[in-house]
């Protein structure tokens, strides 16, 4: 069911509040993005003042009364904050004690110890993709990129070789996987099942990371051959030195979250009886929040107390995971406030009535506007929300299977091409010391592959569930 009818699938959204044609839309729609992408881009404003404005001037150019866009816009953001923050403020506390306890650390020796040459690189998106799943990309990167230099280093391998790997780890996650903002804020706003689409997503993540990670970095290591940096390597410090959480240890708790929401999506599929105790408790266990939450009160044990933390460190690293994502979530916000002016001022209908006479691969179209804003604005979490507002409406009436593929869909999409009004592109170049051009033949393209890549399990995956 990949190809699907438009009309079949959407029931008319709410009432609009304005009455615009759809040329007056479509102009406003466009005029709202360039105006998003010209001060994220050009004048460097913060994309939450940045996503602000451009839904004020979305529903200004609609033709919507000043209160009404107002009043969406921050149905939107409040909505989108209730519906992710909390699950995104567990997840950085997550990251904070596995990074601040030397767990990480725990999980990169343990598997490079046992990893011999030729199975580097797949020990590297291995590494990624277990670190990957509770860490922000950025805060993911600046955990890896040493481990990166110190392994190309004394292994005397192409930076590529292991550096590619990682990055596709990390990257996959961040695009694919929940409990991540982009993915987060798109179930969210498709009203997907997060446990299928954590499902799915992990399903369709590993072979894409597969593809983009060690068998690409075949490619990009001969087109970019370079060395580590000398000035980047770290020195590190005496092992013995470290009080460090076990592997097992580790492993598991970072796994936990993602364990408990899989049996919620697993039970819901078998026993499908809301009246039955075992289904009644995978709810309440499996539900994101409690997920997240037992994640972190466990590793507050497993990782804080085994790293020989006290009450006040614990407390302190608590404290300061939470001041990284003030940030994030006012963008995740306001992508949510501009997703739902785009929804109020009409812009679904739009998408609908134009369709409606013709066969569109909703997944495909899903992907293309994903591609855009990607392009446009260099964020993956702004395409995510943005193109997720766009297509919400195409979920109603889908299978809870294909509108979890419809939110990795997107998520596929928010990857695309990398490049120069991404923040992600300066710090892959400034670690990994390449030029412009060398960062575009390796980062850029792999991200487009991961991007296409996914898309493609994802159409493939649409065509047997």
């Amino acid at each position: 069911m990949s190809t699907l009818s438009v009309e079949m699938l959407a029931a008319a959204p709410a009432e609009p509040i304005t009455s615009a044609g759809h040329a007056q839309l479509g102009i406003a729609v466009l005029v709202g993005i360039a105006v998003i992408v010209l001060l994220i881009t050009r004048f460097k404003l913060h994309a939450f003042l940045s996503l602000t404005i451009g839904s004020l001037v979305l529903g200004a150019v609609a033709g919507a009364p000043v209160d009404k866009a107002i009043t969406s816009f921050t149905t939107g953001l409040g909505g989108t904050v209730a519906g992710v923050g909390v699950l995104i403020a567990l997840g950085s506390i997550l990251g904070k004690l596995l990074a601040d306890s030397g767990g990480a650390d725990q999980i990169v020796d343990t598997i490079l110890a046992r990893a011999g040459t030729r199975s580097m690189p797949w020990a590297m998106v291995l590494i990624a993709g277990i670190i990957g799943l509770p860490l922000f990309f950025e805060v993911g990167i600046v955990l890896l990129i040493p481990v990166v230099l110190l392994v190309a280093k004394r292994g005397n391998f192409s930076l590529m070789r292991i550096g590619i790997p990682a990055l596709a780890g990390l990257s996959v996650m961040h695009g694919l996987v929940p409990p991540h903002p982009g993915p987060l804020a798109a179930i969210d706003a498709i009203g997907a099942n997060l446990g299928v689409t954590l499902a799915l997503g992990v399903l369709v993540a590993v072979p894409t990371a597969v593809i983009a990670g060690p068998l690409f970095s075949r490619l990009a290591a001969r087109w970019v051959d370079i060395t580590p940096p000398e000035k980047l390597i770290p020195q590190r410090p005496s092992e013995e030195l470290e009080t460090r959480p076990s592997f097992a240890a580790t492993v598991g708790t970072v796994l936990l979250p993602v364990v408990l929401m899989l049996a919620k999506a697993l039970v819901d599929i078998v026993v499908d009886d809301p009246k039955d105790h075992v289904q009644r408790v995978t709810d309440v266990i499996g539900s994101p929040l409690i997920a997240l939450l037992v994640a972190v009160l466990v590793g507050l044990f497993t990782l804080g107390r085994a790293a020989g933390f006290g009450r006040d460190r614990l407390a302190t690293t608590v404290e300061k995971s939470l001041v990284p994502i003030a940030g994030i979530l006012l963008i995740v916000g306001a992508g949510g406030g501009f997703k739902q002016t785009l929804i109020d001022v009409g812009v679904g209908r739009m998408i609908l009535d134009i369709s409606e006479d013709w066969s569109v691969s909703a997944l495909l179209l899903a992907w293309l506007i994903a591609v855009g804003i990607r392009l446009a604005t260099g964020s993956a979490t702004v395409a995510t929300i943005s193109a997720a507002g766009l297509v919400a409406p195409l979920a109603d009436g889908m299978s809870t299977t294909h509108a979890a593929l419809l939110v990795l869909a997107v998520g596929a999409g928010s990857l695309f091409f990398s490049h120069v009004n991404d923040a992600g592109f300066w710090m892959v170049k400034e670690y990994f010391g390449m030029s412009v051009g060398q960062t575009i033949r390796t980062w850029s393209l792999m991200e487009t592959v991961i991007s296409v890549v996914s898309l493609v399990f994802v159409l493939l995956l649409s065509l047997v569930l």
